[in-house]
């Protein structure tokens, strides 16, 4: 497969797919090699994660520099490689702290019968993940179910597969780790291969392609964890502060270039604030700075061609149906790479694909509200409930709101704060998907089955138990 970087817009890169049959055989093999990391403690697996982490240490700064490649982006690129570092030491932290099946009782119901309890990790997990964050969404549900003993078979996207490279050289420097974590190169069929051959699936991408995986995964009854798309509102009341608003309504909808499920993608403001409101985040957008030159700026070019499409549409048909542009608007060609200003539009409705379809772009879209109660019911008429942001100088009235969003997240007087917090457990609403939580304990229990041992202490009964007439 032909890779483009999107800095320059040149095919520039090679990818070599495994075929379904390759697949098959990574199965096989880390199912193998599963078995004896199951029988490992927790400590011992804990001891193979350290070793990984200082074996990605090593490597940090090439992976980075492939990120940075992959997705124009060299800040967020060594922050994302830096954050992937806190993850493992969060979790070798954590999980043996967690991994405590509970100790042998006695059953309330039948006092003979003394409970023990196992918890059986899944022995191989599929993990197949998107292109806007190739690393941390790669490893965000790796790393966990690597430490409750699971096997991982990762297929990142094909869009933005460079840094594998890198990654697989910290993995095959750690011997304990090869057998259980196997990279899988390609694209559509070879997730398709992936689902095909795991006992669970972690897929973070759109709301289709997570529909046709969820769907596969039912046929075969497996569970699919599901994180998908979002259209995330933010409500700004009459008393917010509007300094941090539109610093934070900005740096949500534009920072990486909006291309985060977490980004806001619709914006409420009460009207009587809504004129100030909207010059001010328009004179804040037109100062952002474009990375053109590679070594400064602050927001890059949009990674992937179709989604710059999907965005150019969306600009064009708010527009069409009445919208008023305050600035930006255009997906522009420059040097071969897209990229698109922020761009702030006002006089949109709930009839324009840009308020009811995901962007994942930089587009700041704001409509009015009267009343605290037309605000939440603005806020809740979409198929998206992935997160929100409510902001107000009294915190009460922000969270009252807050309880009646139909999201998993909400963030007050901020935006897109999940993607700092990882120790809140969250889950995801509506379309925006399904089953336990990457986020808080749950990241990690989520990848045990439990098995109940149910001991007879006492003769068993017979079958006089089931003589008619007897009590």
């Amino acid at each position: 497969m032909k890779v483009r970087n999107p800095f320059t817009g040149q095919y520039d890169y090679e990818l070599k797919e495994d075929t379904p049959e390759m697949i098959q055989k990574k199965a096989t093999e880390i199912r193998t090699a599963q078995k004896k990391w199951q029988q490992h403690s927790i400590a011992e697996r804990v001891a193979v994660l350290q070793k990984w982490l200082t074996s990605f240490t090593k490597f940090q700064a090439e992976i980075a520099e492939q990120l940075a490649v992959d997705t124009a982006r060299k800040r967020i690129s060594e922050v994302e490689t830096g954050g992937i570092m806190g993850l493992m030491q969060a979790w070798i932290y954590r999980a043996p702290q967690l991994y405590k099946p509970p100790a042998e009782r006695p059953s309330a119901s039948a006092p003979t019968v003394q409970i023990g309890q196992q918890w059986v990790p899944y022995p191989l997990v599929g993990v197949i993940s998107p292109w806007n964050f190739p690393l941390l969404l790669a490893l965000i549900d790796t790393i966990p179910a690597l430490m409750a003993g699971c096997g991982v078979l990762l297929k990142p996207s094909e869009v933005t597969p460079r840094f594998m490279d890198g990654l697989e050289k910290s993995i095959k420097a750690v011997s304990e780790l090869t057998g259980v974590l196997q990279l899988v190169r390609g694209g559509a069929e070879a997730g398709k291969a992936v689902v095909q051959n795991a006992d669970a699936i972690c897929f973070t991408g759109s709301v289709p392609t997570g529909k046709k995986i969820g769907a596969v995964c039912a046929e075969r009854f497996i569970p699919a964890f599901l994180e998908l798309g979002g259209k995330d509102p933010a409500i700004v009341l009459a008393d917010a502060d509007l300094e941090v608003s539109t610093d934070a309504v900005l740096r949500s909808c534009a920072g990486a270039t909006g291309q985060a499920c977490q980004s806001l993608e619709r914006i409420y403001v009460d009207e009587s604030i809504h004129d100030q409101f909207v010059e001010e985040i328009t004179t804040k957008a037109e100062k952002v700075t474009m990375t053109v030159n590679p070594k400064e700026g602050q927001m890059g070019p949009l990674i992937f061609e179709a989604q710059a499409k999907k965005i150019q549409e969306q600009i064009d048909d708010a527009l069409a149906k009445g919208a008023k542009l305050h600035t930006g608007g255009k997906v522009e060609n420059i040097n071969g790479g897209l990229w698109c200003r922020p761009t702030v539009l006002t006089n949109v409705t709930h009839d324009m694909k840009v308020m009811t379809e995901e962007t994942f772009g930089p587009v700041i879209p704001i409509m009015t509200f009267k009343t605290k109660e037309e605000g939440i019911c603005l806020a809740n008429d979409s198929i998206y409930g992935l997160s929100a942001s409510v902001f107000s100088t009294d915190s009460d009235k922000a969270i009252e709101i807050a309880s009646q969003l139909e999201v998993g997240a909400v963030s007050i007087n901020d935006g897109s704060l999940t993607n700092k917090v990882y120790d809140a457990e969250k889950n995801s609403f509506k379309e925006s998907g399904i089953n336990g939580s990457r986020m808080g304990d749950a990241g990690f229990l989520r990848f045990f089955r439990k098995k109940a041992l149910l001991i007879q202490t006492a003769h068993p009964e017979t079958m006089a138990h089931f003589e008619e007439g007897s009590s």
